[in-house]
Parts: structure tokens; C-alpha cells; sequence
């Protein structure tokens, strides 16, 4: 049975206790060598004659093992700790490393702007906000990455030879098989691997230094001081490979197997072997000039990261950080394939943005079937792209369709991270929407997004419009208002619970932000909140979205406090639980609320009235946050019950969902985006 976005999570994590179990022995081995191996050198070097028969190891300089030992541990231990502590920014700070270029989010380059609709597709219809996304340029060859700390602050970077020898579907599978790895916890793996990687590779970098650097500053004095150096140089060089070793030891135990789950979760993401399998296909074909071969320096330290071995030394063998090619493709196929050729292919600049496709590869009568939407497939895609208008009435009724699939409201979170065929249908509905309205060009403009963001909590009239009317003047310019006010109007052509979804495809835009600036935004929208003296519903969501969206990644700045149970949270538990039963059916909350506890332990009574209080949601959303990957799905689970209690539900209990899936950091059941289009 195939594991859960919260089994996988877990998963992720117990691959991290073996990678430092492994470190460990790794150190160990290193500091055992490295004592001996120098020990040896003294008693042949510096030493008295016949010194170690007559004393043994007494006759090695005082505190010798304790200094060699410090030493040792300060550059491994060190090296690992400071390399993680620098990409604690997270996946742009890997993304800088080996020089990848930012696409602009409004970018008008045709090839650019197919791979942004991608990622955004996939984005919208997997449940997490749009990861920023960047070319490594001059790289021909096939392959891809995924960093970040979590889904919030993920990015997706491709070779240029990604862009330019993919067709669409092809591309779609890549980009399928990085959302695994962000979905499925891989990404923060990978951020403490490099970290391990480089400070076991740092004392044979040391050692390579200091060989090269001991017979230059001796050339003038007794050669024997420096020739010794030397020697120790090279015998540290020598055994800093152990790490080396250990190094693509530990890639192969933590990485191999989790290349082949984002292989089968693009497969499910697409819906279209052909995607992924056709971009292995093309790496095979293009063996003869490299595959994937990425050439910057620090590839290597990145190579676990990567879709497709990025050295054809480091493609075979036991400690390969990927399988073998073949195989892969086998698995995805159910069958031996053939190599496909890969010719770059070039694309004419355009004077418009690429509008998103509207055809999807061929799906299965089995796979629809479990469709939601009554506009299948490509269809749906089409009459979307066609009529906008009718794609919101569409999703709606897909919406209201749910309450007939076979999935039960209580099996819903099993969805999580998962796209299903209505998850894509609503992405390209919501995608070409936005295609066909200026909105377009607002999201990939940073201080326009801004704009649009407030527009969601704009008002205009009366004494409170006029107060957000100076707010926003005052601190963007005279005119800003009237800029938020026309976005104010195009967004009221959405379904009020679609305005999160379109907050989420901002999110590359908002996070070119540096902290300042969202620290700044985040100030203005509550200064916009405050204007009238209350907070409502949809005010309190979309807030609580855009601040889970722009706050620090897990893992940078104050260290995080330790894994949270259930038990540990209960009553914050029931405070969220009580919010979506509330505000789903107010007559009918007690019943919705008794559904969802069943499910918890000890959450409490119903809250209702001033014991509901949205401040303190706001703040049981943050301790809600720190539960362990396998407390959280009892919580989701419960959440859903309580939503979706008579098989069907509404964009406002389908938007607290929203907003409890940001803040613990996980992805959205894509029957809940769908659920959202009811008003």
C-alpha cells in the first residue's frame, strides 16, 4: 500500500537518523585513522630512535591524543555544523550555490513562462504554495533539483538543457518528480546532507592545503619541518577519502530509494508515464554527451539532490547516489524502453505571455472515473480556457460532486499531497482564468502582487475605507489605493475561497521580498484588518495564509522547540476543530464537532461565541505547528470529518483547511481546493 504524505514524511526522517548514524561511524573511523596514522609518522619522523619499543605510546607528546582527536572533530563536526547553518535560508541559498539564475516571475520568455505554469500547475493542484524557480544556464544537460526547508519555502531548479530538449509533458514529469521530494520531506534530507557531505570532505581539503602550502613557507629554513607537514598533509589528504567514502555511502543508503518513490509520484502526479519516463529516456539518449552531467564546482556536494547523476563517475556502481538508469525506466513502464534522442530545440521570443496549455495527456477510463469535476480530461482544460465564467460554475458543481465519490470524508486526508485528475482540472480552470485577465501580469510583478494581496482585504467605503485608502498611500505613494482598488474589483470575478488558491500562485513573486519587505507587508495588512475595529472570517484566514507563507523557514533563526504530540496540543486541537465546525453549518456545529472528536483525544467542548475567539485560533495555528509528521494527519483527518460531515462542504470551512495546511507546513486534499468554488 503506498504510504501517505505523512507516512513519507516520517519516512524522510528516519533516513535522517540513519545518515546520522552513519556520520557517526564515519567520524569515528576518521579520528581512529587519523591518531594512528600520525602516531606512526612521529615515531618515524620526530621521535628518538627505538622510542616506541622502549615506551609505546607514552613516549607520544603529552595531551597528543586529545589534540589530534579535538582537531579532528572541530573540522568535521565544524565544517558540518557551519555549512548547515549557511543554508539555513534554505532552498534559494542552494539554488545560489551552484548559480542558478532566478526566473522573473513576469518573464516573457516563452520556454521560461511554460516551465512557470508548470510549477504553478502542479503547485495548485498538489496543495502547497508556487515554489520560485531557477535556470542553471549553460548546462545542456537533463536534470533538475528541488531545496528548501519545507513546501513554504521550496524552489525548483532545472538545467538549461531541461528547458530547451523537454516537450511539455516531459517537463511536467520532471517538475512531478521534484514535488515528490518537497512533498515527501526529501528536501530538508538533503539540506542536512550537504551538510554532512561537507564536513566530511573538509579535513581532506585540509589536508590537500596544507601539503601543497608546508614546502613553500620552508623553503628557506630546514627542509625537515616542512617535509614533515608535508607528510602530514598528505596522510590527512590520504584519509580524509574515508569520508569521501562514507560520504557516497551515506547518498547511496538515503538517497537511491527515494529517487525511485518521486519516479512512481510523477507517474501519479500526471497521470502520464510518458512524462517522466520520456525525460529518463531522453538522459539515456543523450548519454554519449554527458545526460545529466551538471558541470559547476559544487555539483558533486549536490549530486544527491539531483534527478539524474550529475558525473558519469558517479552513474554506477554500489555507491551510486541514483540507480541505474534502466531500471528506472523499467519501473515506470512496466517494461524494458529504448533511448530517445534529445535535440535542443529553439523557441522565438514572444510579445505576449504563453497562456497555459489546454491539453493533458490521454488518462484512463479507471483513473476518470474517480474525476469529481462532470467536465473530464482535457475538456474540462478546454472549456476552461474558453469560457472562465463557466470554469468557476464547473468547479463548483465539481465541488458538489464529491459528496458521490467513493472516497468518504474521513479517507480524505489520505489525498494529501496527492493530485487527482479534479485537483488538475482546477488548477488549469484557475490558471487560465487568471490567462485571460490582467491578473497575469500582476503575479509576476513584486510590488503589484503586494497590491493584490491587500486588495483581498480592501474595502474602500465609509470610515474605514477612508483609513485604509491614507494607510496605503502613506506607505506606497500617493495613487497606491486606486492600484489595489482596480485588483479589488478583478479578484471579485473569483469564488471567495479561491482567493487563497491566487495567494498561493503569488507566493514566487512575494518571496523576491526580502524580510524587511514582508515584515513590512505583513504590517500593512494588518493595519488594513484594523481599520474598521474587527476582524472577520475571511480577513483572519487569508492573514493567517500569507504570514505562514512569509515567515522565516523552518530551521533559520531560534532553534525550534522539540516535536509536539496530540496530547500535548489538545486543546488548541479542539479551538481549530471547533472553528471548522462553526463555521461549515453554525445550527448544525455540534454535530460536525462531535464527528471530528471522535478522532482526538480530549479535545475539549464545543467553543462557540466569545470561547472562539480568532486571536486565539491565530495562536493555537502556531503550537498546532509543531506536532510531529504522524500526530499531524489525526488532526487534518478530524478537520475534514468535521467539514465535509454530510459528504459536501463550502469555501469557508474548505478555507480554515487551507489555512490549518499552512501552518503545519503539509499540502491540501485537492478535493478541498474543489470545495472551495461553493459559496
Amino acid at each position: 500500500m503506498a504510504m501517505s504524505f505523512f507516512e513519507n514524511q516520517e519516512a524522510a526522517r528516519s533516513a535522517s537518523r540513519r545518515m546520522i548514524v552513519l556520520f557517526a561511524i564515519a567520524v569515528v573511523s576518521i579520528v581512529l585513522a587519523v591518531d594512528v596514522a600520525l602516531a606512526a609518522l612521529y615515531f618515524g619522523t620526530v621521535a628518538p630512535h627505538g622510542a616506541w619499543a622502549r615506551s609505546g605510546l607514552a613516549a607520544l607528546p603529552p595531551h597528543y591524543l586529545e589534540a589530534t582527536t579535538a582537531v579532528v572533530l572541530l573540522f568535521i563536526v565544524g565544517g558540518t555544523a557551519m555549512q548547515i547553518n549557511e543554508l539555513r535560508a534554505g532552498g534559494e541559498a542552494v539554488a545560489q550555490m551552484v548559480g542558478a539564475r532566478p526566473v522573473d516571475p513576469g518573464t516573457r520568455d516563452p520556454l521560461e513562462k511554460r516551465l512557470q505554469n508548470v510549477v504553478a500547475e502542479m503547485a495548485l493542484a498538489s496543495g502547497i504554495p508556487a515554489p520560485r524557480v531557477y535556470v542553471l544556464d549553460g548546462e545542456p544537460g537533463i536534470n533538475a533539483f528541488a531545496a528548501g526547508n519545507a513546501p513554504a519555502d521550496a524552489v525548483v531548479t532545472v538545467t538549461e538543457g531541461t528547458l530547451r530538449r523537454l516537450n511539455r509533458d516531459e517537463l511536467q514529469g520532471v517538475v512531478g518528480h521534484e514535488f515528490s521530494h518537497i512533498l515527501n520531506g526529501d528536501i530538508g534530507l538533503n539540506l542536512r546532507l550537504i551538510g554532512v557531505l561537507h564536513g566530511l570532505l573538509l579535513l581532506a581539503l585540509f589536508g590537500r592545503f596544507l601539503a601543497n602550502f608546508a614546502p613553500s613557507r620552508g623553503r628557506d629554513r630546514d627542509g625537515n619541518p616542512a617535509a614533515i607537514l608535508a607528510m602530514a598533509g598528505l596522510v590527512m589528504l590520504a584519509l580524509g577519502y574515508i569520508g569521501v567514502f562514507f560520504g557516497r555511502l551515506i547518498k547511496a543508503s538515503v538517497a537511491r530509494q527515494r529517487e525511485y518513490l518521486a519516479d512512481a509520484s510523477s507517474v501519479q502526479f500526471t497521470r502520464n508515464p510518458d512524462g517522466i519516463g520520456g525525460a529518463l529516456r531522453k538522459i539515456g539518449g543523450l548519454s554519449g554527451e554527458g545526460g545529466g552531467v551538471v558541470e559547476h564546482l559544487h555539483a558533486e556536494s549536490l549530486s544527491h539532490m539531483f534527478m539524474a547523476p550529475v558525473s558519469l563517475s558517479l552513474a554506477g556502481g554500489m555507491l551510486a547516489s541514483h540507480p541505474p538508469l534502466e531500471e528506472r525506466i523499467r519501473r515506470v513502464y512496466g517494461r524494458p524502453m529504448e533511448y530517445l534522442p534529445a535535440p535542443a530545440f529553439e523557441v522565438p521570443q514572444e510579445s505576449e505571455p504563453e497562456k497555459p496549455p489546454i491539453e493533458y495527456a490521454p488518462v484512463s477510463a479507471v483513473a476518470a472515473s474517480a474525476l469529481l469535476s462532470p467536465v473530464s480530461g482535457s475538456m474540462a482544460v478546454a472549456a476552461a480556457a474558453a469560457n472562465p465564467a463557466a470554469a468557476v460554475a464547473g468547479a463548483a458543481a465539481g465541488a458538489q460532486a464529491a459528496a458521490g465519490s467513493n472516497a468518504g470524508p474521513a479517507d480524505l486526508h489520505h489525498s494529501v499531497g496527492k493530485t487527482s485528475l479534479g485537483g488538475l482540472a482546477f488548477a488549469a480552470s484557475l490558471q487560465n482564468f487568471i490567462a485571460s485577465s490582467p491578473l497575469q501580469t500582476t503575479l509576476g510583478d513584486a510590488r503589484q502582487v503586494q497590491y493584490l494581496a491587500l486588495a483581498m482585504l480592501f474595502e474602500k467605503d465609509g470610515e474605514a475605507g477612508a483609513r485604509q485608502v491614507a494607510a496605503l498611500d502613506e506607505f506606497f505613494g500617493a495613487g497606491a489605493a486606486g492600484e489595489v482598488d482596480h485588483l479589488r474589483a478583478q479578484i471579485a470575478a473569483l469564488p471567495p475561497g479561491w482567493r487563497l488558491a491566487l495567494l498561493d500562485l503569488a507566493m514566487p513573486a512575494l518571496r523576491t521580498l526580502d524580510a524587511a519587505g514582508r515584515d513590512r507587508l505583513l504590517h500593512i495588512a494588518h493595519v488594513l484588518i484594523a481599520a474598521d475595529g474587527r476582524v472577520t472570517l475571511a480577513e483572519f484566514l487569508l492573514f493567517s495564509v500569507l504570514r505562514a507563507r512569509l515567515k522565516p523557514p523552518r530551521g533559520a533563526g531560534a532553534r525550534p522547540g522539540p516535536m509536539l504530540r496530540l496530547e500535548d496540543v489538545a486543546q488548541e486541537a479542539g479551538l481549530v476543530l471547533s472553528l471548522v465546525a462553526t463555521v461549515r453549518l453554525p445550527q448544525d456545529a455540534a454535530r460536525a464537532y462531535a464527528e471530528g472528536a471522535k478522532l482526538l483525544p480530549s479535545p475539549g467542548p464545543l467553543r462557540t461565541g466569545a470561547d472562539l475567539a480568532l486571536a486565539q485560533v491565530g495562536l493555537a495555528f502556531d503550537r498546532l505547528a509543531q506536532l510531529a509528521p504522524l500526530q499531524k494527519p489525526a488532526l487534518v483527518k478530524a478537520c475534514i470529518a468535521a467539514a465535509f460531515i454530510d459528504g459536501s462542504t463550502h469555501w469557508k470551512a474548505a478555507s480554515c483547511l487551507r489555512t490549518l495546511c499552512a501552518a503545519l507546513d503539509c499540502p491540501l486534499p485537492p478535493q478541498v481546493e474543489q470545495a472551495e468554488a461553493v459559496a
